[in-house]
């Protein structure tokens, strides 16, 4: 098990907290703005941004990366303050599985463009931007001699220079002070076999774990395939789900959407 860098982000004494964590590449700093615009609308509320195993500043924790292993130390760190839970991408798949191991007292969870299915071919789709970063870094250098030089090579492959930025903040000093890519890309790799290989529907649509399922469909991605958006449709009334338009990466594209939907979803989550 990993232990898991957790920030703090509320105003003054919160009544409860929301527990949110990232996608691959992230870093739960990555969401520190729209933290601290929620608390600012919802002061009862405190966010707690936490780092995954292999991420940031947390510890990278042992063989095999995957996403029970993840949720794993995600549910070591819950306890009843914590009403709701949420993460994207990867990490909306890691929370979908901390469920099936939360206490009764969890109200909500979040999943920002992030699907129950399985999906064994996303590897090979040329229009999975995730798959795609990832061949990419494994092509490029680990060592730069400037964090823009890495960002300006992720946009020479085509990617949009606000993806090429952020990916760039794991452009990091090593122990030597060498500017190097901080991410294990062998344990990334497994940790993406992982989400592509897990078919969640079941703690997806199990009624009696607890709280409500809110599923975050970003409009402009492919991450949830029309299949599985007819599934949700069906699904039984734990489950919700809203649409950002917007692509995959929605904190980067539509930050104030996140927000507001979050700020309206927070105020049921005790009702």
């Amino acid at each position: 098990m990993a232990q898991l860098y957790q920030e703090r982000i509320a105003r003054g004494e919160p009544e409860q907290w929301l527990l949110f964590t990232h996608g691959i590449y992230g870093a739960g700093s990555n969401w520190r703005g729209i933290a601290r615009k929620l608390v600012e609308r919802r002061p009862g509320w405190g966010v707690i941004l936490v780092d995954l195993r292999q991420h940031g500043r947390s510890e990278p924790g042992t063989a095999p990366h995957t996403i029970d292993a993840a949720a794993d130390d995600i549910a070591a760190i819950l306890d009843p303050s914590i009403a709701a839970i949420a993460g994207h991408s990867f990490g909306g798949k890691v929370m979908l599985a901390t469920r099936a191991r939360a206490p009764a007292t969890l109200r909500q969870t979040w999943m920002f463009d992030a699907s129950p299915s399985p999906n064994p071919h996303a590897a090979q789709d040329p229009d999975n931007s995730v798959a795609r970063v990832l061949a990419l870094m494994e092509r490029l250098p680990r060592t730069w001699a400037k964090r823009d030089d890495f960002a300006d090579a992720v946009i020479a492959d085509g990617h949009a220079p606000a993806l090429a930025n952020w990916l760039a903040m794991n452009i990091v000093p090593d122990e030597s002070g060498v500017l190097a890519l901080r991410l294990d890309l062998a344990a990334i790799r497994a940790m993406l076999d992982s989400y592509y290989a897990a078919d969640l529907w079941p703690i997806a649509l199990d009624p009696a774990l607890p709280g409500t399922l809110e599923v975050v469909i970003a409009d402009r991605s492919n991450t949830i395939d029309a299949a599985a958006r007819a599934r949700l449709a069906h699904a039984p009334a734990h489950v919700h789900f809203h649409h950002v338009d917007a692509g995959h990466w929605l904190h980067i594209d539509a930050p104030a959407t996140v927000v507001e939907l979050l700020d309206r979803g927070l105020s049921t989550a005790l009702a």
